[in-house]
């Protein structure tokens, strides 16, 4: 369906039943690009600095804690700005966020290949150059994946429905991972990043050719007050102003860091801890995100039974036990590794998969949908932004303070790097979990024998 054509009420239905790939498909592939930068951007670059250029960990991590606070910051306004683009049309979302995606292409490169003049003038200038470059090319990343979360959203459908429209997103997502997981092991970062512009060209014109959701008529989208002027009916109010909000924000805050933390850390815990050769790289990391995207069915079939909020807390605890487990390896236990990052993949399915889809149902609960799903899902990316830039500013110079170095030997070091990428984040988890039954599943319990959840609170 073209963007100006019209949909049904709820557009997430077709993704059930037949022809139900080729909705899930058009929509979801732009997933695909934006989780291959991604990989890039969060996890590979501090390495690539570090390594590549001799960057000190400690300058490192406050350049990027600096650069993901700035990139953090302006999501809310992004989502803001989403909404008021949602008001003018379809055609107008999509067209901002090609030019986005232009800049996002050309930011990811001028990051992997400073120019030699940069290199050339000393490490202050190449970190000034890193950090500039990576706020504008953050920037431009929230602005093409803030805009498609919040078009997800607005297709509306139950949970059912809203999990599979994530679940496709999401598990196009793990494949364009697993991609960016082989690509610059293989054929080198400049290959990865041709390979990264293509894909996102494609992913844009998928996604411009996908369900449109049920935009409101131009009577609908604005009102009169008396004495006043035609008015865009958007919501100007604060998402953080709805406490359902603000509590299933804490849980998604509290397990995003401890996810954030081990997928900052996992190339120097297997290049020094497990003393794993280079070539060995990438079988880890595709067999963590292809674990994750072979997962999602399964999550999805269990939703059906368990509801999206307590399956969510199945992934966690299973992720708790694997990071337990992996805290034990040391040097040469790479088929155990393996094993690791395969059920710690099937975990993360449900962190990718389910929270978007919680969130997308409260917004629905509140009264909201239609009118600010871009300003909840730029709270939502800030505070993704939040967890990375916590896990690179705070466990990076740590990491620094209690002696580890990039290709240390030393055990205390190593015990250091140990308990930073696998014990820390099985603490943070332990606490996403306690607070996700407390503060959502129970609450809403009691509340919902009660009564529907208010536009106000609850």
């Amino acid at each position: 369906m073209n963007p100006g054509t019209a949909a049904s009420a709820d557009p997430a239905a077709r993704f059930i039943g037949a022809g139900a790939w080729r909705h899930g498909l058009g929509y979801g592939l732009l997933g695909l690009p934006l989780a291959f930068v991604a990989l890039p951007l969060y996890v590979i670059l501090p390495n690539h600095y570090a390594r590549a250029f001799s960057a000190p960990l400690a300058a490192l991590g406050a350049v990027l804690l600096g650069a993901r606070l700035v990139d953090a910051v302006l999501d809310p306004l992004i989502g803001r700005w989403c909404d008021r683009l949602f008001i003018r049309g379809p055609r107008t979302v999509l067209l901002t966020a090609a030019v986005a995606a232009v800049a996002l292409a050309l930011g990811l490169w001028g990051l992997l290949f400073p120019p030699a003049a940069v290199q050339q003038a000393g490490m202050a200038a190449l970190l000034a150059w890193a950090g500039v470059v990576m706020a504008l090319t953050y920037t431009a990343f929230s602005v093409v994946g803030v805009a498609h979360q919040a078009w997800g959203a607005r297709l509306g459908g139950n949970e059912a429905q809203r999990s599979r429209v994530v679940a496709w997103r999401e598990g196009l997502a793990l494949l364009g991972v697993l991609m960016a997981a082989v690509l610059p092991g293989t054929l080198g970062l400049g290959a990865t990043v041709g390979a990264f512009a293509g894909l996102l060209a494609l992913g844009w014109w998928a996604w411009s050719r996908s369900l449109t959701p049920a935009i409101p008529s131009r009577a609908q989208l604005f009102r009169r007050t008396a004495g006043q002027p035609l008015q865009a009916s958007v919501n100007t109010r604060s998402p953080l102003r709805q406490p359902a909000f603000r509590r299933l924000l804490a849980v998604f805050v509290l397990n995003g860091t401890a996810s954030a933390i081990p997928a900052t850390l996992v190339l120097f815990f297997v290049q020094d801890r497990l003393r794993a050769s280079a070539a060995s790289e990438p079988a880890f990391l595709a067999t963590y995100f292809l674990c994750a995207a072979l997962s999602m069915p399964l999550w999805v079939r269990v939703v059906a039974r368990l509801g999206l909020a307590r399956t969510w807390l199945a992934g966690m605890a299973l992720s708790v036990a694997v990071f337990i487990w992996a805290a034990t390896l040391g040097a040469g236990d790479t088929t155990a590794f393996l094993i690791v990052c395969a059920l710690s993949g099937v975990a993360l399915g449900t962190d990718l998969a389910l929270p978007g889809a919680l969130l997308a149902g409260l917004i629905g609960r509140l009264g909201e949908r239609g009118k600010s799903e871009g300003a909840y899902f730029g709270w939502w990316s800030f505070a993704a932004k939040l967890n990375l830039a916590l896990a690179a500013g705070l466990a990076l110079p740590l990491l620094a303070v209690f002696g580890y170095t990039p290709g240390s030997r030393d055990p205390t070091a190593l015990w250091t790097l140990t308990v930073a990428y696998c014990l820390l984040p099985c603490a943070l988890k332990l606490m996403a979990g306690v607070a996700l039954h407390t503060l959502v599943i129970r609450h809403d319990a009691r509340h919902n024998s009660t009564s529907p959840l208010p536009n106000s609170a609850v």
